[in-house]
């Protein structure tokens, strides 16, 4: 797990007998320094079907377990969280930061219905911080263990000039299973299925450009600046880690019968929705069935920012949507309710030819931010 750069024999920074991996700003004992401190963290993120421990050249997990299936598929997804990690750097807060990671990779997998069963993270720094890299490798874990995956390898690179010093990425990869005849999407959504929002945490980890565009370069706020309408700081409503519904889904997925999910990222809702419904059909959404958190409201309005280009940058408070048969409503409700998800029904599937062009029509006049 988050192996460090090879070192290179050499002169200590300033000596003047030649160059060194040191003198080029590596420095491998705050690397091997770093593993030393996530190492209780990653110990948390585990399954039983990991084989060995932390510092090998990959990750290694018992396949025997996938016997029980009759024909398993192997769902892999990859991902970041984007503008959100200056946030956390400009917070100097960097334990959330993991969790939101995690999400984007695990939540995509649970869209067709896989389990996550590992993960691995790559982060990308201009100079090691034992005590910061360790904090973000703590969220990752605790990411992880809210998934029900493993956290089993992943890589530190110090990359001093092209990074500042103060300066990271974060990015990982995770692999779940499913059973092939139970894969879910878009040609089991039948028209007349319910479709069923669960509630985002926030903004989780999208549309960050457009938010810190508004809140520091047009409207000048600072992230200690205290917000009501939050009931906390603007910062702290910027680094909500974002929710996780991997266990969510696969626990409706065992219960009831779900035709779909689709996780609400990059597009907003139309633009995901329509990567699952078919081509024929078209999701009908009801703003009038949820009140965006003042969050949403509030880039809207200080940034002068139009409803449908809000709708299509940020989740608009739903992270995740259910499309489950008209008939698994109420189930589908209530095992969310039982697992603390606040959830809805947000609208319905039709035919095509019964609503706009769009692929997921939203309606109503309820103000969805803008």
């Amino acid at each position: 797990m988050s192996e460090t750069p090879g070192s290179n024999p050499g002169s200590t920074p300033g000596s003047t007998s030649g160059s060194s991996y040191a003198a080029a700003g590596v420095d491998i004992e705050a690397g091997d320094r770093a593993v030393e401190l996530m190492k209780q963290w990653v110990g948390k993120a585990t399954r039983p079907e990991v084989v060995g421990g932390l510092g090998g050249f990959a990750g290694l997990f018992d396949a025997s377990a996938l016997r029980s299936y009759e024909r398993p598929l192997l769902a892999t997804s990859t991902d970041g969280v984007g503008t959100k990690v200056a946030i956390a750097q400009r917070m100097d807060k960097h334990d959330t930061i993991g969790r939101d990671l995690v999400g984007m990779v695990v939540d995509d997998l649970a869209v067709c219905g896989a389990e996550p069963l590992f993960m691995t993270d790559y982060i990308a720094t201009g100079k090691v911080h034992p005590e910061r890299i360790a904090s973000i490798v703590k969220g990752i874990a605790e990411g992880c263990v809210l998934a029900g995956c493993a956290l089993v390898g992943g890589e530190t690179a110090e990359h001093p000039g092209l990074l500042d010093p103060d300066e990271y990425d974060v990015a990982g990869a995770g692999t779940g299973v499913v059973e092939a005849d139970r894969v879910l999407g878009a040609d089991r959504i039948r028209s007349g299925d319910a479709v069923i929002a669960m509630a985002a945490s926030g903004l989780h980890s999208n549309g960050y450009s457009l938010v810190r565009h508004v809140f520091f370069d047009r409207a000048g706020w600072s992230l200690d600046r205290e917000v009501p309408e939050f009931g906390r700081t603007l910062g702290e409503e910027l680094l909500e880690p974002t929710r996780i519904y991997s266990l969510d889904c696969l626990a409706l997925a065992r219960t009831t019968e779900v035709h779909a999910f689709s996780h609400i990222t990059g597009g907003g809702l139309a633009a995901n929705l329509a990567r699952v419904v078919p081509d024929h059909l078209s999701a009908r959404l009801d703003r009038g069935t949820w009140t965006p958190s003042p969050v949403f409201t509030m880039v809207g309005e200080l940034g002068g920012v139009e409803r449908l280009e809000l709708e299509r940058t940020v989740n608009m408070g739903v992270g995740m949507v259910a499309v489950v048969p008209q008939e698994s409503v109420d189930v589908t409700l209530s095992v969310l309710a039982d697992r603390d998800v606040e959830a809805w029904v947000l609208g319905d599937v039709v035919d095509r030819s019964d609503t706009a062009p769009e692929a997921a029509a939203l309606s109503g006049d309820h103000p969805a931010g803008a």
